[in-house]
């Protein structure tokens, strides 16, 4: 078995990668240019969304497929291109996000249920997987944690059941490795619902609840793109609610090993955080 990686030097992608190699399984990685970290991890298969025959180029010989993308305007055009020429592959694993649904005033979530209902349209046998949010957003604030010791967000006293790229990784790995999986769509979280108060904690640094006007105007005054913003506003919407903190045990289930905690996520990433990994709260 052959698996095509899209968006492999992503969070998740990397992570499908060291899976797949862990487990002795043959990966080819979509990428635009080779980059050093794919020396030895994967066969190289160079080509862009934008070019048709360069994703065709890829698919030769694959059995099954992970298609992950960056966010952006253009998500939607892109993941298409890869479905419309899967027909021969035996399965495709999307990594797409809780709440994903065509018309969801979250442009990403809109975009994701768009490509959701094409591949169902596809006759790919497929599987998506949900995940909620990325521990590695909080990676966003790791200056201020580093340099001010405050953690800033606009999120309330909002918790949020937070997931692992990594976690996800395994996941798409054991379910590309696996059988009995086809149509199924799984939802993917950490093991429990921490808001940002507890991550400051974790952290040793003080929380500072932006509020939601002012955190517009700090992402607007960085030139984060207005789409970027108007998401992130409405994220954080659903965080302060408690929209986002069910927990399920996916993760263990299909892995057999539980998801990883925040804290380990942090002891991970002490140097982003400026903190030794003994510093890190257990």
């Amino acid at each position: 078995m052959t698996v095509l990686v899209t968006g492999a030097t992503g969070n998740v992608g990397s992570a499908v990668l060291r899976e797949l190699g862990k487990r002795g399984v043959p990966a080819r990685a979509l990428v635009r240019q080779a980059p050093s970290e794919l020396r030895g991890a994967a066969e190289v298969a160079i080509g862009d969304f934008d070019h048709p025959a360069s994703i065709r180029r890829a698919l030769d010989g694959v059995d099954r497929v992970f298609l992950s993308s960056a966010d952006g305007p253009r998500k939607v055009e892109h993941e298409a291109a890869v479905i419309d020429s899967a027909g021969g592959v035996d399965l495709l694993v999307k990594a797409s996000t809780v709440g994903a649904r065509t018309g969801s005033p979250l442009a990403p979530f809109d975009w994701h249920g768009r490509i959701e209902e094409r591949l169902r349209r596809s006759g790919v046998p497929h599987v998506v997987l949900a995940s909620g949010f990325y521990m590695t957003n909080v990676l966003a604030a790791a200056e201020p944690v580093r340099a001010q010791r405050v953690l800033p967000a606009p999120a309330g006293a909002g918790r949020v059941a937070m997931i692992d790229p990594r976690d996800v990784g395994a996941v798409v790995a054991a379910v590309l490795c696996g059988s009995g999986h086809e149509g199924r769509t799984y939802r993917l979280t950490g093991p429990e619902a921490i808001g940002w108060a507890d991550i400051a904690k974790i952290l040793e640094v003080r929380y500072v609840d932006v509020p939601p006007a002012a955190a517009r105007e700090q992402l607007a005054a960085a030139g984060t793109p207005r789409w970027l913003i108007d998401h992130l506003d409405k994220v954080f919407a659903l965080v302060r609610g408690g929209a986002l903190e069910e927990t399920t045990d996916t993760v263990r289930v299909l892995t057999g090993v539980e998801p990883r905690t925040f804290t380990r996520f942090a002891r991970d990433h002490a140097d982003a955080f400026g903190l030794a990994p003994t510093a890190v709260v257990h």
